[in-house]
């Protein structure tokens, strides 16, 4: 999910461990090691020359449980030598460390499995992306309870009740709404595969996720063998079926290089590629929901690739909304359903 909720996550994990021996600096180490994780977009960009490789190293290793493990340790008995001195001496233990770190690093991936992009939980043993498409990238109504929470946390002392009653207060409360957006799913995909025999759709499969910041509005996708057909649903909708049906070609313009495997792997298939002239391509994820702009819908992840040699490479990716305030209006009007 977006870094301010893996902060947020990562500092009631080293509240809950050693909160009640240093305070505030738990939620502080607790914080930076949940951002750890998503170093990977710096570390792959150091890495790869490639735009296309750094991206897929995104949400690998440094996301997997062999990961949280790994690093649990050395960050653990580090920073519990570089703690463990002058008057802090004997105030906490290696394990103590080493859990806050595990934690912290560990539910971070947990947590983006829910979200339609997923990770590596299992790397490097499997390649295999755990995603539940359950919840948006980002969505307020997780983060802000939970951040409110660990706010007034904070200005309570270490050993107080009223501490421990508030940090269990936002892991419970966002607990709850993260086992709402399942519920939410597995009603959603009952939704959608009924409103694809009224639509006498024979599809192979299809995919069903909440459109950006919310739990409330939902994006379906089926693959058909020659297309992909399209559609959004709101809970706030007085029917229950989803509507707004569109047709996506299932564009092919590039099958023969080993890039787009690649990309085909991240996307989980579900995928367009057209040409735009010789060298460059438009490769559409189509995972994710297509929004509404002045042109009418789009998909809001697009991947501009280029011939680099013989390999393809794509340029930095930017979400292509022309107007980011009528996108997220239209998106709050279809929200209130229909």
């Amino acid at each position: 999910m977006d870094s301010l909720t893996q902060i947020v996550l990562g500092a009631a994990c080293g509240e809950a461990v050693l909160g009640r021996k240093i305070g505030n600096k738990a939620l502080l180490f607790g914080a930076i090691a949940g951002t750890i994780p998503d170093l990977d977009v710096f570390v792959g960009s150091l890495l790869y020359n490639n735009e296309i490789d750094a991206m897929l190293f995104h949400r690998g290793f440094m996301h997997s449980v062999f990961f949280a493990v790994l690093g649990a340790f050395i960050l653990g008995l580090l920073v519990h030598k570089l703690y463990n001195a002058g008057k802090r001496i004997h105030t906490t233990t290696q394990k103590d460390w080493i859990l806050l770190f595990f934690w912290s690093l560990f539910t971070h991936p947990v947590l983006d499995c829910f979200t339609p992009y997923g990770t590596q939980l299992f790397a490097p043993v499997s390649n295999y992306r755990v995603a539940f498409n359950t919840i948006a990238v980002a969505d307020p109504l997780y983060t802000v309870p939970f951040l409110i929470c660990m706010i007034v946390m904070m200005f309570y002392k270490r050993q107080q009740d009223k501490r421990r009653l508030w940090l269990k207060l936002g892991i419970g409360i966002s607990s709850m709404y993260l086992l709402l957006t399942v519920i939410n799913k597995l009603y959603i995909d009952r939704v959608f595969k009924t409103s694809l025999i009224k639509e006498n759709i024979v599809y192979t499969r299809f995919s069903t996720q909440p459109s950006i910041l919310n739990n409330v509005l939902w994006y379906g996708v089926a693959e058909t063998e020659d297309e992909y057909q399209v559609a959004f649903y709101s809970l706030l909708d007085k029917s229950n079926r989803f509507s707004e049906w569109k047709v996506l070609p299932k564009t092919r313009d590039l099958d023969s290089v080993e890039d787009l495997k690649s990309l085909a792997w991240f996307s989980n298939n579900y995928y367009s590629v057209e040409r735009l002239n010789d060298d460059n391509y438009l490769y559409k994820d189509l995972r994710y929901p297509l929004v509404k702009t002045k042109n009418g819908y789009q998909s809001v992840f697009n991947l501009k690739l280029y011939r680099a040699g013989n390999r393809l490479d794509m340029k930095p990716f930017a979400p292509e909304m022309d107007d980011f305030k009528f996108t997220m209006n239209e998106l709050w009007i279809r929200l209130k359903g229909i």
